[in-house]
């Protein structure tokens, strides 16, 4: 851990590499404020940076509690006594959703980090858990990795689907850290190499394995009601589902669209196969879709775009006292939905 000043300034980092944090540099406190570091030299000085302390961590909005699997990577090693609210539960703004004990030394360097975590891991949960509610039981699939840094990407996408109730990932690391298999096909870009839906979905469906669902693009160069009726047509009940990303500048995937889907597919014989929608897609929109017949969404921007919580660390006891800066109760705040964790 980066103790001092003087360890800062003579900390060397090669800028021929990714510019995200190593889990190690996480630990040491590298991502910190500087301040933090400044106040551990100050405490030093004067013998006080070890002093018993209790702090409190709270959200000025309501939101869902996620993040403390790494939050508690971060301070497992460390003498400290934890407790939070259970993840997965909704907490009301000002409520304290985590409390820490220990030796401010122990863990003062790392409020920037914590605060971080918790910030961002509560905003994707709680977006997510919105587009859940609003698909009313369909399967809501994030597929919001490109929104993001790759290297906070499969936190949002694992935390989306253990904590958000998505129910699948496509991000590989995203899927795999929440102890599922990514989900997906193929993008347009297969498509357009191969030069024809139909002649894809058939290669598609003679090189994999059968267990990885055969769902298919249908708006990359025709009418997508018709090339979904090709693809019905030609391979049966092999194919799962169909999906439908219309670009905005060809009017995007309305109600209307899916609708006339809907219809064309089970005027065929065809009420087996799903409706997958997916681009742009929000609370409003997916409720809209679904009344109009999509099976399954697919969510990426407005998870991975989250508004990040305003999460706040305050001490309010020092030396077993009730301490507090103005505008702040001193002493513990009372919450009785808080679990010891640590």
């Amino acid at each position: 851990m980066l103790d001092s000043l003087k360890e800062v300034t003579e900390l060397k980092v090669n800028p021929e590499r990714f510019r995200s944090a190593t889990h190690e540099e996480l630990k040491a406190g590298a991502t910190t404020d500087i301040y933090f570091i400044n106040t551990r030299d100050v405490l030093r000085s004067v013998n006080m940076l070890d002093t018993p302390v209790t702090a409190e961590i709270f959200s000025r909005s309501t939101g869902m509690f996620a993040g403390m699997s790494e939050v508690m990577e971060l301070l497992k090693d460390l003498p400290v006594k934890i407790e939070a609210l259970p993840e997965g539960e909704y907490f009301s703004p000002k409520e304290v959703v985590m409390r820490i004990r220990g030796p401010y030394g122990a863990f003062g360097i790392h409020e920037t980090n914590l605060l971080g975590i918790l910030s961002s891991s509560c905003a994707w949960a709680t977006a997510a858990r919105e587009c859940v509610e609003a698909a009313e039981g369909r399967p809501v699939l994030v597929f919001g990795a490109r929104h993001l840094h790759p290297a906070v990407a499969p936190v949002m996408e694992s935390i989306s689907v253990q904590f958000g109730g998505c129910s699948a990932a496509s991000c590989v690391l995203g899927a795999k850290l929440c102890g599922r298999e990514p989900s997906g096909t193929v993008p347009h870009a297969a498509i357009l190499i191969m030069g024809d839906t139909l002649k894809l979905a058939e290669a598609y469906d003679a090189a994999l394995p059968p267990e990885i669902g055969r769902t298919f693009l249908v708006d990359t160069f025709h009418d997508e009601c018709e090339e979904a009726l090709r693809l019905a047509r030609a391979m049966g009940n092999r194919l799962g589902a169909v999906r439908l990303d219309t670009p905005s500048e060809r009017g995007g995937v309305t109600a209307e669209l899916v609708r006339e889907m809907r219809y064309r597919l089970n005027a065929e014989g065809f009420n087996r196969v799903k409706i997958v929608v997916s681009g742009g897609l929000n609370p409003a929109r997916i409720r809209e879709l679904a009344s109009a017949g999509a099976d399954i969404f697919g969510v990426g921007s407005y998870i991975a775009h989250a508004v990040p919580m305003d999460m706040t660390m305050d001490l309010k006891e020092v030396n077993g006292k009730p301490a507090a800066k103005r505008g702040r109760l001193p002493g513990i705040l009372e919450n009785k939905r808080l679990v010891a964790i640590k």
